[in-house]
């Protein structure tokens, strides 16, 4: 796991100007990889690369990078693993190709000499971002792993393309000054992350998962897409046999023990719901010793994990550290966030998922979690609710009407009726829902209902007066697929899941040089579970059917098979408390309007703080931007 950065520029740079450059981009991220740096450049194709290493794999000066193909055509800078050596060495050794090392990095490059960019790359099972130099060709590849577990930002500029792994390196090369991008401005709101390909700044851009960006001086990027989930979903429904939970098993299985090809000490994140303790159960089970497990508790129940944890960890006999962590020692991660995301990011479990990776890395240098379990198969409650809303949002009689007058109930009588709910029901709180509702009831797609159910500020133009906010991509591509379910699961799947889960568990991880791998989304189990009907992940308003029978062999169902827990803290109750004064001083009106329209922030807060309403997510997605605009000076 690493940090790469570089460029190619036609500005005539000095071989000392390209060198110092390059240098400096990477030397803001050391964090990502702190045992190894290094840097290369031709000045007279004006091309520079740096990596800093976090040595996983061949921790031996042959793995060191950049790194050089055998004939000296290919230069490689990466961020990533991959586990398919084993498929490919006995190929290239039948090519007559000779080993340096045993790095994964070297396979790669042997492999692109041998078969191309793209076919080499449809070959890797893993995870990566990486920049590759033809020299032969004079051309720059900037390539990304197919479901986005890596990240890569990139800018094209008077002549100069840049990328690096993260947006601080390239705010330090020369006469950066890209402002804030209003509709990415506008997409965060609505959904407390930016979306790709869009970044927080103007003419910077994330590069899209599954493709692959080629550049020649003189000539525009071209991009192109080497995995398409649309064409894979496509051609999984063509085979109308359905998998068989031991296939699954054994598909997971081999994800799970791939990852842990490793010449570090490895662990795993272990919170007790159903996907991280399936990891560790094929990891114990693959495993001559007990797995190193890792969990966060709190002292809040409603957000305390750890029991459960610890349950599992005993049934299957790990080596399990738990740590609890009080709300001041959480509260203090909250400094540190904008400059870890880089770009305002507002989801909550961001502070846990750092205080765990910290707890792991005073241990292993690699950790397996169990993220995507949910996206893949049907895990979220939306998924288990959304189609029976609009199913019977639409059996509604003038349902539209009916939200037009709901919006005009005064808050007040939903209060009163709150209070009369019996104890059991108060946690609906329908005084803070029926705006949600009122949307929800005024939808027109299936589409927009589920913007309803996701959406931090439910109309961001109207928080920046102007209509920015931009359609995504996922939106309309996701009406080939038959249900409301799985338009859903799809476009949490192209946005979600890469900009937000993937996007919060990267940055967490790399700030304290852990290296986070996520086997559940290994491409080839992204593939199967597309494949399957969706009656097969959801049985009974439950969702991940299949995962929950394969943890039955491994762990009793009474350990695992409750309600879902989100891996969040308690920010409603810090933001009247602890964290009052740091929110008020962001909030204030003089510093919104410069962006936003600060009354209806400011409504909000009065209403929280009053305890009138619950506005914790919301008012988190504006704190954040405050708090990354002040560390930036944006």
């Amino acid at each position: 796991m690493c940090g790469i950065a570089g460029f190619i520029t036609s500005s005539g740079f000095s071989k000392n100007e390209l060198e110092n450059h390059v240098t400096a981009m990477n030397k803001t991220m050391m964090y990502r990889g702190p045992d190894d740096e290094g840097a290369w450049v031709d000045e007279k194709s004006g091309v520079a690369l740096a990596q800093g290493r976090l040595s996983i794999q061949d921790l031996s000066e042959a793995g060191h990078q950049p790194m050089h193909s055998s004939n000296d055509r290919w230069v490689i800078v990466y961020n990533g693993e991959t586990y398919s050596n084993k498929e490919i060495v006995p190929q290239l050794l039948a090519k007559g190709i000779q080993f340096r090392g045993h790095s994964d990095t070297e396979v790669m490059l042997e492999a692109f000499d041998a078969w191309g960019v793209e076919k080499a790359t449809q070959q890797f099972i893993g995870m990566f971002a990486f920049a590759l130099w033809d020299k032969k060709e004079k051309t720059l590849y900037l390539v990304r792993d197919r479901v986005g577990i890596k990240p890569l930002y990139w800018f094209y500029d008077k002549g100069t393309l840049a990328f690096a792994s993260e947006l601080k390196a390239l705010r330090t090369y020369p006469d950066f000054s890209f402002g804030m991008d209003q509709h990415a401005l506008a997409a965060y709101l609505r959904y407390g992350y930016v979306p790709a390909p869009y970044s927080i700044h103007k003419q910077v851009h994330k590069l899209l998962p599954g493709t692959i960006l080629s550049f020649k001086l003189g000539e525009q990027p071209k991009i192109s897409t080497y995995w398409s989930l649309k064409n894979v979903i496509q051609e999984g429904r063509q085979n109308t046999n359905e998998g068989s939970i031991e296939e699954l098993h054994d598909l997971l299985k081999d994800a799970v023990g791939r990852r842990m090809i490793s010449d570090v000490p490895y662990g795993a994140f272990l919170s007790g719901g159903i996907d991280s303790s399936l990891v560790v159960a094929l990891m114990q089970d693959q495993s001559t010793k007990p797995v190193k497990t890792f969990t966060i508790g709190f002292t809040e129940d409603d957000f305390n994990e750890a029991p459960f944890a610890k349950a599992i960890a005993q049934h299957l006999g790990t080596e399990h550290t738990e740590l609890y962590i009080t709300p001041t020692e959480a509260q203090s991660v909250i400094p540190k966030l904008p400059s870890m995301y880089d770009e305002p990011f507002a989801d909550v479990s961001q502070i846990p998922t750092f205080l765990v990776s910290q707890l792991a890395r005073q241990h292993v240098t690699v950790s397996l979690s169990g993220d995507g379990g949910d996206e893949l198969f049907a895990g979220y409650n939306r998924y288990v609710l959304g189609e029976k809303l609009w199913k019977q949002c639409q059996r509604l009689p003038a349902r539209k009407a009916l939200g037009h007058v709901l919006s005009h109930v005064p808050r007040g009588v939903w209060k009163m009726l709150e209070a009369l709910l019996p104890k059991r029901y108060k946690s609906l709180r329908p005084a803070d829902r029926v705006a949600r509702i009122t949307h929800m009831l005024k939808s027109k797609t299936p589409q927009e209902l589920y913007l309803c159910l996701i959406s931090q500020w439910l109309d961001p133009n109207a928080l920046l007066k102007a209509n920015l906010e931009p359609e995504l991509n996922s939106y309309q591509e996701s009406k080939f697929l038959p249900n409301f379910v799985e338009k859903m699961q799809y476009i949490d799947a192209m946005t979600y899941l890469p900009d937000d889960i993937l996007v919060k568990v990267d940055r967490a991880s790399m700030a304290v040089s852990l290296e986070a791998r996520v086997p559940l989304l290994d491409h080839r189990v992204v593939a199967w579970a597309w494949q399957q009907p969706l009656t097969s992940k959801i049985h009974r308003n439950q969702g991940k059917q299949q995962l929950r029978e394969i943890l039955k062999k491994y762990v009793p169902s009474e350990l695992f098979d409750r309600p879902k827990m989100g891996f969040g803290v308690p920010i409603d109750s810090w933001l009247r408390g602890d964290l009052r004064d740091w929110a008020e001083d962001l909030l204030n009106e003089k510093s919104l309007k410069d962006i936003v329209d600060p009354k209806p922030i400011r409504q909000a807060w009065a209403d929280h703080m009053s305890g009138r309403a619950n506005h914790q997510y919301p008012l988190w997605t504006i704190l954040m931007l405050q708090a990354w605009r002040r560390e930036w000076k944006v």
